[in-house]
């Protein structure tokens, strides 16, 4: 497939082994150095943004959610929201007998320049939870500073976590860096899966944004287990030349992370069941994480929904594999 996770640290994709900061390494010598995800995004950040400054009401979004396991099953134990996050309690909708979903709804029209969110989910030991979003994440147009995302996932022992939300769509001009860590402790898994769409596609709006990162970072109970990040600036590399995008719009990823499985073995399976797939629009392929950590997948495509359906794909067999359930349906309505 066209993408590569071997490019260089501050190209497009990257798998790291030691969970290194990919070229993000601040200067500390530097007195007005401000908090970024990347040295790219300090000059955003330095700009004020005239409706609402950074950290306003309505600016800085925070979510934590609380799994448990207990006799009747996983749940939800611990929920806090603002805006732009909204819960509407927990769903039936998993197929494990002890699964918990969480669909997390929004109100507004979308993430906006000077955009700061948090996102905390806790799995306990031997709990099994579902966490998505009731839509896709649309990413506006920016004039001043960045929207960035934090999300910050830990699992217990035995525990299982799928963190699954809809794509990102990233409109004309915006810049967005967005961060997922997830920390898994003796026995634990995790599905962690991420789907972007460079612009409004139907209305033939394709890689017109400015800035685009995104992060995975994994550790077990021995430390580091992998980082991988992807990043893309149309205006000074082509994200379509050969070794990158190529002919495709939608780049879709899904991390398998279990440390305590067999990941050769893991990744044939997830190879199987996504290269060749029933969507011959995909492109997809599956590959060991470092440090035995799991398996990487990735897929492109034209359309987010045939890379949604071929890492669906990849999700099912995971599951079954890690938990001895299904995936949920794709359909949330």
């Amino acid at each position: 497939m066209a993408a590569d996770a071997n490019a260089d640290a501050d190209g497009p994709h990257d798998t790291d082994a030691a969970g290194t900061d990919d070229g993000a390494t601040d200067d500390a010598d530097d007195a007005d150095t401000v908090d970024v995800p990347h040295p790219a995004f300090e000059p955003y950040a330095r700009e004020t943004v005239p409706q609402a400054a950074v950290g306003s009401p309505g600016k800085d979004g925070r979510l934590e959610l609380r799994f448990a396991a207990t006799s009747g099953g996983t749940t939800l134990v611990h929920d806090y929201a603002t805006v732009p996050f909204h819960l509407s309690g927990t769903l039936d909708y998993d197929p494990h007998p002890d699964g918990e979903t969480v669909f997390v709804q929004s109100p507004t029209g979308g993430v906006a320049q000077g955009d700061r969110h948090e996102v905390t989910v806790e799995v306990g030991a031997d709990a099994v939870a579902h966490v998505s979003t009731g839509s896709s994440t649309k990413v506006q147009s920016m004039t001043h500073n960045y929207a960035g995302a934090e999300t910050t996932l830990s699992v217990g022992s035995g525990g299982h976590l799928d963190y699954a939300p809809e794509p990102t769509i990233l409109h004309a001009d915006a810049r967005y860096a967005e961060e997922f860590s997830l920390d898994l402790a003796a026995g634990a898994s995790a599905v962690v899966s991420n789907v972007v769409v460079p612009g409004r596609l139907a209305r033939d709006e394709r890689f017109a944004f400015e800035r685009y990162l995104s992060r995975t970072r994994a550790t077990g109970p021995d430390g580091p287990l992998f980082a991988d990040a992807t990043h893309l600036t149309p205006a000074e590399s082509d994200p379509t030349a050969p070794g990158v995008l190529g002919e495709f719009a939608v780049y879709g990823a899904a991390f398998v992370v279990a440390p305590d499985r067999d990941a050769a073995a893991l990744s044939d399976t997830l190879h199987d069941a996504v290269a060749g797939g029933a969507d011959g629009d995909a492109r997809a392929g599956a590959t060991e994480l470092p440090n035995g950590a799991g398996v990487a997948v990735r897929a492109l495509a034209d359309r987010a929904e045939t890379v949604r359906a071929a890492l669906h794909a990849a999700w099912d067999r995971a599951r079954r594999e890690l938990v001895g359930a299904p995936a949920p349906a794709g359909r949330k309505y």
